[in-house]
């Protein structure tokens, strides 16, 4: 309408044409800022192939023999030569043979440091790197790391090489458009290209996925190789595939710069990574949890339990709380925490916003070195607990059957002085904490934020929420393996 007004006016075309251009960048900013389809790849391409690399690797393993040895009818006159034969060819002996593989890789460094996926050189006994001109040079291992699946190789070239750099992968969005090189299938720089199908994505490969997705064709022997932008900086470090038939279908992943960036520079400076450490067992936040906690939406890490010996345990975090904040980045879901508080630096103050009982708290962390996780061993004996449970008084509530822990118990069921509480006998079939996740041995330790040390505590607690008007009860739950979790469980009859 503004446009045909101004038309009618008596405007020159110039004029109109400005005012057309200027109407346009005012309704449509966000369609003028995408980014749009390049015409061709191809220099692209070319000024980055040369980066990348080929990854071949050799290991020996022992395989036994399995032929089995023909059943012969009795007196047969054969049997003296199979006897003879399969003794002296080793039937059932361990024979070494050699198993090769192929990956993908990239150059960072001009002196010879090569990024590619941990799996595609772990246990590998040599490891080649080929170039895009045909040479092939002998790498070492100069670190890796498991949880990222990321590896950086070193090798010792006449001249200098052409390197690549990281890019921003946090300034990525869906549909940006991204390239891949690699070695698929052993053919060699093979370029492919599509978009950013979606981002931080989870799937269940390690503690710390964040994972870009792909359309760009990703196929066995991409692993290791490099996700561009069009900027031909490395914003991926392609890594997984989903397929059913072992070709592409459009769904790849890439460990994204962000993440890659401090996990090589650890490798690379100590060969190995050095994450930060809280000391806190978390769960998610579920809707029911947070109705429970009286903090609105579900968001952030919920505490579970924190490690006596641990940072957090040292400046009052306590289970109950909730991390929304850490190093001033937001906690949205559970699975934030351990990737943010992994790359934060370690012995270094780092503040923490934490809910607790509808108050919101801040407190300054330094962080320790996250070492190696011990397996924690089980407790007790199913004959002991039953014998332990068999004749106690018992409790109930909400379909809990509640016994109170006694020396006997702790006895038998190896529970530490130090643990108060109620142990959950039985778990009544429809009731309101059936199919809750609490489970027959499990200790209920707190109610709804505060310690209960017996059964009666429990039961008073229980009925207390009930009068307040709440709907449902936040029990916090140990198992016999020392695990802590919260349930909330529906308070109906």
């Amino acid at each position: 309408m503004l446009l045909r007004l101004l038309n009618r006016s008596g405007f020159s075309s110039k004029v109109f044409a400005v005012a057309a251009l200027a109407f346009t960048l005012a309704l449509t900013p966000q369609v003028l800022q995408a980014q749009a389809a390049p015409e061709s790849f191809a220099d692209l391409a070319e000024r980055l192939s040369g980066a990348v690399v080929n990854i071949s690797t050799s290991q020996t393993t022992t395989a036994t023999r399995s032929v089995p040895q023909p059943n012969l009818p009795e007196g047969s006159p054969f049997q003296e030569f199979f006897d003879e034969f399969f003794k002296r060819n080793g039937q059932g002996r361990a024979r070494p043979r050699k198993v090769s593989s192929l990956g993908s890789g990239f150059v960072i460094d001009a002196t010879g440091l090569v990024v590619t996926n941990n799996h595609v050189i772990d246990g590998a006994d040599e490891i080649f790197v080929i170039f895009n001109d045909g040479t092939k040079l002998e790498a070492t291992v100069k670190g890796s790391d498991k949880k990222t699946d990321l590896a950086l190789l070193e090798v010792k070239p006449e001249k200098p090489l052409l390197a690549l750099t990281f890019g921003d992968s946090d300034a990525l969005r869906v549909g940006d458009w991204v390239l891949a090189i690699g070695n698929p299938f052993g053919l060699g720089g093979t370029v492919t290209a599509g978009i950013v199908s979606a981002r931080n994505r989870d799937i269940n490969s390690g503690p710390y996925d964040d994972f870009i997705q792909t359309d760009a064709a990703i196929n066995r022997g991409n692993s290791g190789g490099p996700l561009f932008n069009m900027d031909g900086k490395v914003v991926g470090v392609n890594t997984a595939i989903i397929s059913p038939t072992g070709g592409s279908i459009g769904i790849g992943f890439s460990v994204p710069a962000a993440i890659a960036i401090p996990v090589i520079a650890d490798l690379r400076k100590y060969g190995e990574t050095r994450r930060g450490w809280l000391g806190v067992r978390i769960q998610t936040v579920t809707d029911e949890i947070a109705e429970g906690l009286g903090i609105g939406e579900a968001r952030g890490a919920l505490v579970a339990g924190v490690n006596p010996d641990g940072p957090a345990s040292k400046v009052d975090i306590q289970p109950g709380d909730v991390i929304v904040k850490f190093g001033g980045k937001p906690i949205e879901e559970m699975r934030d925490l351990p990737r943010i508080v992994a790359e934060s630096p370690i012995d270094v103050e780092t503040e923490v916003v934490i809910l607790r009982k509808g108050k919101t708290l801040t407190r300054t962390v330094r962080l320790a070195r996250l070492e190696e996780e011990k397996t924690a061993a089980t407790n007790g004996k199913d004959g002991d607990k039953d014998k332990a449970q068999g004749e106690k008084k018992t409790s109930e509530t909400l379909g809990l059957t509640l016994a109170a822990i006694d020396d006997d118990m702790r006895e038998a069921l190896d529970i530490a002085k130090d643990i108060e509480g109620a142990i959950v006998v039985d778990v009544a079939a429809d009731s309101p904490a059936s199919g809750q996740g609490i489970a027959k041995g499990d200790i209920i330790v707190a109610v709804n934020q505060e310690e209960v040390k017996s059964p009666e505590d429990v039961v008073r607690r229980i009925e207390e929420a009930r009068k307040e008007g709440r709907t449902r009860a936040l029990l916090l739950t140990r198992n016999k393996s020392g695990a802590m979790r919260f349930i909330a469980i529906p308070l109906k009859d």
